[in-house]
């Protein structure tokens, strides 16, 4: 029996769904009942008939589907692989901002663990966050706990105060400027289209800038023939197989997560077979992290 035929029978066995996210390997992908975007990914979990959700991704990603999801079992095929920047936000931070100013909204993006979305007002992504902050009555926003990000919008709301958190993703932050400039020398006539996640220089050089699903939309929309992508490269599975006459360039080497590529078709077999992966999480705890998502949704309406 191959792996992939072990996955298929073992889902079924499970009553599972596969879900993947955008960055973790091609064949995982492959594999996948979903692809897409954490929070698309967590969404598309309350609406499938299934008992148990095996998550391809990062630890947060789980949590997250685990707090949507409260009464289905979610599984992750690799319990190490985490997003460093998930965990870059400090409560006690939190509490000192709040004491110091008291109209203060805390933004959480939803890369972010369920602690710290638990001590927030409201959840974004990176396709809603500029909407949801426009939104908000507050003047006073602290971003946790992408500074990039948080920067990005703050950019686009000039109204608003921003208090910034020292937190990255190191994939986006390694993306720099020279790199989009010698790709862009390159390639001429490929436009540039990068992740808010990334540093302002370099997005000030980006023709698009948005998120994983919006980079693969503007894509899909462009009579462009060619594109230098901005962002983590598992993303070009997507691109590669809706566009197969369009041309793809990386900006840098290091546009590689490793956390995501921790997943592979034999844990995910292996954790479908053990069961032992699970994401479990204090009632009290899901419940205050369940607010900031679903003021999010209302926000974003």
């Amino acid at each position: 029996m191959t792996t992939i035929e072990r996955i298929n029978k073992l889902k079924k066995e499970r009553k599972a769904v596969i879900l993947a996210h955008y960055y973790v390997n091609d064949e995982v992908q492959a594999i996948a009942d979903h692809i897409g975007d954490s929070f698309y990914l967590s969404k598309v979990a309350t609406t499938v008939d299934a008992e148990t959700i095996l998550f391809c991704g990062v630890t947060f990603m789980g949590e997250s589907a685990k707090i949507l999801n409260p009464q289905k079992t979610v599984v992750m095929p690799d319990m190490l692989a985490d997003c460093p920047m998930a965990h870059m936000a400090d409560i006690g931070k939190i509490d000192e901002v709040r004491a110091a100013h008291e109209d203060v909204a805390v933004v959480c993006y939803i890369n972010s663990t369920a602690e710290l979305k638990a001590c927030s007002d409201v959840c974004v992504t990176s396709s809603n966050a500029l909407r949801i902050v426009s939104a908000l009555p507050n003047r006073d926003i602290y971003f946790i706990p992408d500074e990039n990000l948080g920067r990005y919008v703050a950019s686009k709301l000039p109204e608003k105060h921003f208090i910034f958190n020292d937190g990255f993703c190191h994939v986006h932050k390694s993306i720099k400027a020279e790199n989009v400039r010698k790709a862009r020398e390159a390639h001429p006539d490929a436009p540039v289209l990068v992740h808010p996640e990334c540093t302002m220089d370099v997005i000030g050089l980006a023709d698009y800038v948005g998120s994983t699903s919006g980079i693969i939309d503007r894509v899909a929309e462009s009579a462009a023939e060619e594109f230098i992508i901005g962002t983590e490269m598992g993303i070009l599975y997507e691109l590669k197989r809706d566009n197969p006459g369009k041309r793809f360039y990386s900006v840098g080497h290091r546009q590689f997560c490793p956390n995501m590529k921790r997943i592979t078709l034999e844990k995910v077999a292996d954790a479908l077979e053990k069961m032992e992966n699970t994401i479990e999480m204090e009632e009290g705890l899901r419940r205050r992290a369940n607010e900031p998502l679903k003021r999010m949704l209302e926000l974003a309406k």
